[in-house]
């Protein structure tokens, strides 16, 4: 019986490039500069299944629709946590941007998209106050990064996108990599 060769990792890496390349070109229609950062990749997905576009700029919200609507979309890795990130510097003018629009929340197990939830503002209207009551607590500093959680957007959110024959989200079980440091290591001197 013969066998034949094995591929190794990196001629696997160069027979898949091309399709990563032509994922890009895709990607740039969308105004996706790079599908590897800021979520590029799962956000292109996102705009195709929702009917959105985006500018591509870093300021204003994260989408469009055909009727001028703007969207804020946040994404989440179940592999890695169950809370969506925000705002690096959350203060009553982000707020304020935050108050006129929906959100999207879709939760990825890896890359694979599991659940599209929408939230109105109203809907969001407890993490509105939460975070401008702390930003005028702490006499007008900025929060970092207020988290959102899976389960509040489970509990105010209507489910829009379900994969195929799946009829409702489960929120998986969190299974802590054993690989990845609980605690920041201490640094050692050389």
């Amino acid at each position: 019986m013969t066998t034949l060769p094995t591929e190794s990792d990196k001629e696997k890496f160069d027979r898949l490039f091309p399709y990563v390349r032509e994922y890009q070109e895709l990607a740039s229609k969308f105004n996706i500069k790079d599908i590897f950062q800021d979520n590029g990749g799962k956000y292109l997905q996102l705009l195709m299944l929702l009917g959105l576009s985006t500018d591509g700029a870093r300021e204003g919200n994260d989408a469009i629709d055909a009727q001028g609507n703007e969207y804020e979309i946040k994404t989440v890795n179940l592999d890695l946590q169950h809370q969506f990130t925000t705002h690096h510097h959350m203060n009553p003018r982000i707020i304020a941007k935050y108050r006129k629009v929906d959100w999207y929340f879709a939760a990825f197990k890896g890359i694979e998209l599991q659940v599209i939830y929408r939230l109105k503002p109203a809907d969001m209207e407890h993490y509105y106050s939460k975070w401008e009551k702390k930003w005028h607590d702490k006499g007008g500093v900025d929060e970092n990064n207020p988290k959102i959680s899976l389960t509040y957007v489970m509990e105010h959110g209507d489910i829009v996108w379900l994969p195929a024959n799946v009829k409702a989200f489960v929120k998986p079980k969190l299974v802590k990599d054993p690989n990845r440091p609980v605690r920041k290591r201490a640094r050692t001197l050389d």
